[in-house]
């Protein structure tokens, strides 16, 4: 059982939330603005500290507990993307791998709601993290803690024009297998030769996504996060919490989703009969409700194991395939229930199912998850 605590942050968090709403989630969707009143609420009143160490201003917890906020503020409507990268991925890889030096300039600002922004993906890598080509080099290669630059193209950023810095994921030498050895630099936004575009997203979520394109940006040596080619292991600390924190807002998500047509089914009539009353409109929307109670239980698994610093890597992968399959399923179903009112800018369940949509593909595609399940917990041999 969870601890009383998980069930008092989710009513705050709720009842923080629920004062923005789906109604605000769609219309800010539609603009593409992003949820700048909620996040700021919700971190004064402390929720997106929650995994921020105590010394540091936090809350002193861990990913449980960030998920639970995840979740509660998907659970009516409200997903914020940005947790999943700001809080989760950056506030992990800090707390465990910074210096002490970087820990107490970023730390208490996330713990206060300010964001950062973390950038991997390429376009011509994809899933392939050893192939990137955004290079990191010393200006001196005779001192190399002498100042760095960064040149390359990263794809897909989220939140560039919400954070104060960017951590970005260079390559900084190449391994006897040809494999990047990366190095993880913090780059504030404002950096010289930094430029970011806007990318024009179909999907309508409040979060702006970005290209972003280094072009010898200037770095200190103590810009990197746990060192020169070390960036391996503080990316994967990051990662792991990344899928956790994507799991939550599917799963709320999908709570919410079927909440609304549940509600909606059940006041409907026609002929006399409320639309609940039909198996056809019901039996959808009772299996995509054991589906998203699965995945919450594959996510609280993941987020212990995490907490309690065991192998979480595919309990995380599992519960973000899980969750993101039952959101998407839980919206689409939620649609079919509402009808032609499914469709209606109303009701914001096509905005919810862009968000849904996008988090099946992000931040893990559920192919990589299959490749990862195949190969490391049944053994069988790789397939790329």
């Amino acid at each position: 059982m969870p601890p009383p605590e998980h069930a008092e942050i989710r009513a705050a968090v709720r009842q923080i939330s629920a004062g923005h709403g789906i109604t605000e989630y769609a219309a800010r969707g539609r603009k593409s603005a992003p949820q700048t009143q909620l996040w700021a609420e919700l971190a004064d009143a402390g929720f997106l500290g929650v995994n921020v160490p105590e010394q540091f201003g936090g809350g002193g917890m861990g990913m449980s507990e960030l998920a639970v906020v995840a979740e509660g503020a998907a659970s009516v409507g409200c997903p914020l993307l940005l947790t999943l990268v700001s809080c989760a991925i950056n506030v992990e890889i800090l707390a465990r791998h910074g210096s002490a030096e970087q820990q107490q300039e970023w730390l208490p600002k996330l713990a206060a709601g300010r964001k950062l922004a973390f950038a991997i993906t390429e376009p011509d890598a994809g899933s392939n993290s050893h192939q990137i080509a955004t290079t990191a080099k010393p200006v001196d290669p005779g001192d190399p803690a002498g100042d760095w630059l960064i040149s390359g193209q990263k794809y897909y950023i989220s939140g560039v024009d919400e954070s104060d810095a960017i951590l970005t994921v260079t390559r900084t030498g190449t391994d006897e297998r040809g494999r990047a050895e990366m190095t993880l630099f913090l780059v504030p936004v404002d950096a010289d030769q930094l430029t970011a575009h806007r990318i024009d997203v179909a999907a309508q979520i409040p979060d702006r996504q970005f290209t972003l394109f280094y072009d010898d940006v200037r770095v200190p040596a103590s810009a990197a996060v746990g060192g020169i080619g070390t960036g391996f292991r503080p990316l994967f600390d990051g990662l792991n919490p990344e899928r956790i924190a994507s799991a939550a807002l599917c799963v709320g998500i999908g709570r919410y989703a079927l909440d609304a047509a549940a509600d909606y089914a059940r006041n409907r009539q026609v002929w006399g009969t409320p639309i609940g009353a039909h198996q056809g409109v019901s039996h959808p929307l009772a299996q995509a409700k054991i589906n998203v109670e699965l995945a919450a239980l594959a996510l609280s698994r993941a987020a212990w194991l995490h907490d309690n610093k065991l192998d979480a890597a595919e309990a995380c992968n599992m519960a973000k395939a899980a969750a993101a399959d039952a959101a998407v399923a839980a919206v689409d179903a939620a649609i079919q229930a509402h009808g032609g009112n499914g469709l209606a800018q109303e009701y914001g369940l096509m905005q919810l199912y862009g968000m849904a949509r996008l988090l099946r593909i992000a931040p893990v595609s559920k192919e990589m998850v299959l490749n990862y399940v195949a190969q490391h917990t049944l053994k069988l041999p790789r397939s790329y």
